[in-house]
């Protein structure tokens, strides 16, 4: 009979089985039902309860509210006691209530198997836990709240506020002996981009004017971003305006974060550009020592000229720049967004209008710098400007006159126009260049006179060289008189005016020490029978009489 009595082994496995399968079940339904965001119970914005499911299937954000409302009644009412809160088990819940003197119970929260299997513990361990959460949310509530919480709030925020005057002050000295420093001492700045070869570019004014405005900024950002985080900081400091410090430090925060989390995303293209940068600059420092050597004469290309060498300098400095950004650009942090698309628009709009004038300008000024024109320091005549070149840029060229004028004259201009270069033949070929004026002198005086006088003249003068012989030319028979063209070689070509003017002089000087009329301009003189302008006969004979 007891064998009867006894089930089969295998029977009573089955339904082992079928008993944790159901179990099994049941837990997994449990937690489906769970809440996949959780709500808070809040107090004073900060949170103390959290909340998967509700018990008894009410709404869970219903009872969030309600249990919200009822713990801040509980933490105003100072009768009660935060240990007054205990937990009593009332099958199928755990009860959170207020245990009054006469040892009723007043529930306040209730906990069920299945809001407890959301967090994986028991219903009485999850009911002890929210127990000890409510008791030290009321005491924080209530400590925040004495006399001495808000004198000792006082106290801290006028400390705050001293401090925050006391680097206010400083931070205004700073900017003003920033501002005096930057001021007195522009050109240290130059100094460091004339080691990269960028110099050219920028002048004193310009990085003056710059690094104020980037002095400002910082300042300015600085003092905005320090006085804005003491907005949360003396807020927090006092009860009622704490919550809204702490949604001032959330902002705060989410912002620090958001902007940590896009530097450490943007760190491997910034590393990128670094690298890029480093390497152009590099080349940059490269090709300049390069160009330098070659305008010093250290190096030699056959073919390459040395007034080439800076001009090429630049130019390869532009390319390398470009070259660089291009590289660069792709790995900066927003290239491919809206905002740059649309600078990158209105850059070629204003590249567009633009370029015309500018690329022939500069085409321009490519063809005078390789076809050796002239250079710096020469002297020159473009379309009847004489002067010194100050300047041969990629747009324009600037000559200084002997007046102390500067004149810029456009590329495309002085492409297209005669230029005399009167410092080109000392440079290149070693040899003076020559002056010339011209005189007219009557038939009356002999013309080996003439030479003779117009030689002395040009000889008598310091400004010519006598490296060649002057030379004079009779250029014409004229009606009255005989013109005479003295060429003599300047010794300086930078001092030709004032050779020239010299040269004149001595021609008066030597034409009136031999009391000979200079016929400059020509005049009329009427014969009363005296005789003719004819020069006396090489072999000294009498000249023809007036017939």
């Amino acid at each position: 009979m007891l064998l009867t009595s006894q089930k089969p082994v295998g029977a009573v496995d089955g339904v082992s089985a079928a008993l944790a399968k159901d179990a099994r079940a049941q837990e997994v339904d449990q937690k489906q039902s769970c809440a996949e965001t959780p709500s808070f119970v809040t107090l004073d914005d900060q949170k103390v309860v959290e909340l998967r499911r509700a018990p008894a299937a009410q709404n869970l954000d219903a009872y969030v509210r309600r249990a919200e409302g009822r713990l801040l009644q509980l933490a105003r009412n100072y009768s009660i006691q935060p240990s007054q809160l205990v937990v009593q088990a009332d099958p199928p819940f755990s009860v959170v209530g207020i245990l009054e003197r006469d040892g009723h119970l007043a529930p306040e929260m209730a906990v069920d198997d299945r809001a407890a299997a959301c967090f994986g513990l028991t219903r009485q361990s999850l009911a002890i836990r929210y127990r000890d959460q409510l008791r030290t949310a009321i005491n924080d509530y209530r400590s925040r709240r004495t006399l001495s919480s808000w004198l000792n709030g006082t106290a801290l925020a006028a400390l705050v506020l001293g401090i925050y005057i006391l680097w206010l002050r400083g931070q205004v000295m700073l900017n003003e002996r920033m501002r005096r420093r930057i001021a007195q001492r522009p050109r240290f700045i130059l100094q460091q981009l004339g080691r990269l070869g960028l110099s050219g570019f920028v002048d004193v004014d310009q990085v003056r004017a710059l690094t104020q405005l980037l002095r400002q900024v910082i300042h300015w950002s600085v003092v905005m971003l320090i006085s804005y985080l003491l907005i949360p900081l003396l807020l927090g400091l006092f009860p009622p305006t704490q919550s809204i410090a702490a949604g001032l430090r959330g902002q705060i925060r989410d912002l620090v974060i958001g902007f940590l989390s896009g530097v450490v995303q943007a760190i491997p293209n910034l590393l990128s550009i670094l690298v890029i940068l480093v390497i152009t600059l590099l080349v940059i420092r490269a090709s300049n020592a390069w160009f330098q050597a070659l305008d010093l004469g250290r190096v030699r290309i056959p073919g390459f000229y040395q007034e080439w060498a800076l001009p090429t300098a630049r130019l390869a400095t532009i390319l390398l720049t470009l070259i660089g950004l291009a590289a660069a650009f792709p790995y900066i942090p927003g290239s491919g967004s809206q905002v740059f698309q649309g600078a990158g628009l209105v850059v070629g709009v204003l590249a567009a209008l633009g370029s015309s004038a500018i690329a022939t300008n500069v085409i321009s000024g490519l063809m005078l710098i390789y076809t050796r024109a002239f250079r710096e320091g020469d002297r020159v005549e473009i379309n009847g400007v004489v002067g010194v070149v100050q300047d041969r840029a990629l747009l324009v060229t600037r000559l200084k006159t002997s007046r102390n004028e500067l004149v810029s004259i456009p590329n495309a201009s002085v492409i297209g126009a005669s230029v005399v270069n009167y410092s080109f033949s000392r440079r290149e070929i070693q040899q003076p260049v020559a002056l010339m004026t011209t005189i007219t002198i009557g038939y009356d005086v002999p013309w080996r006179q003439v030479h003779a006088l117009m030689l002395d003249a040009a000889r008598s003068v310091p400004g010519i060289t006598d490296e060649i012989e002057p030379f004079v030319l009779q250029t014409s028979l004229n009606d009255f008189h005989i013109s005479y063209e003295l060429n003599a070689f300047v010794r300086d070509p930078a001092l030709y005016p004032q050779t020239l003017s010299e040269v004149l002089a001595a021609l008066q000087d030597q034409f009136a020490a031999a009391d000979v009329e200079i016929l400059s301009p020509g005049y009329h003189a009427i014969r009363d029978g005296n005789p003719r302008t004819v020069p006396p006969a090489p072999d000294g004979g009498s000249p023809p009489q007036q017939r």
